[in-house]
């Protein structure tokens, strides 16, 4: 049930029905919306991308800072971590098919900010 907002007489707002917790955008946002988190898993459409390969396509990002979104998409269920070889360690990434359904509010959004000169 979503909170209707009620004005009185002498112009003072009131909301009933208030949600207790987080609305669904902003569960959303809290999965996709962090620091690299969005650049990360559109990265990720197309394919497995090796750990190097995405903190040199996020130029802006350090390696810790890449590791740490990763970590984290990982535990959400995002994206699923690939060892590829022990010495030296080499890891790829790639999207599960939840990490999948995001790509499509993330293009929309790459289509908004393009035609909006953001």
């Amino acid at each position: 049930m979503e909170g209707v907002v009620k004005i009185d007489s002498k112009g003072r707002k009131s909301v009933t029905n208030v949600c207790k917790e987080p609305c669904a955008i902003e569960k959303g946002m809290r999965l996709i919306g962090g620091k690299w988190k969005g650049s990360l898993i559109y990265h990720l459409k197309d394919g497995p991308v090796r750990f190097n390969d995405l903190a040199r396509l996020l130029g802006g990002a350090s390696k810790k800072m890449v590791d740490q979104r990763l970590k984290e998409l990982e535990a959400e269920g995002m994206v699923i971590r690939k060892v590829i070889s022990d010495r030296p360690i080499a890891v790829s990434y790639e999207l599960t098919e939840f990490g999948r359904t995001a790509l499509k509010i993330l293009d929309d959004l790459r289509v908004w900010s393009e035609s909006h000169k953001l």
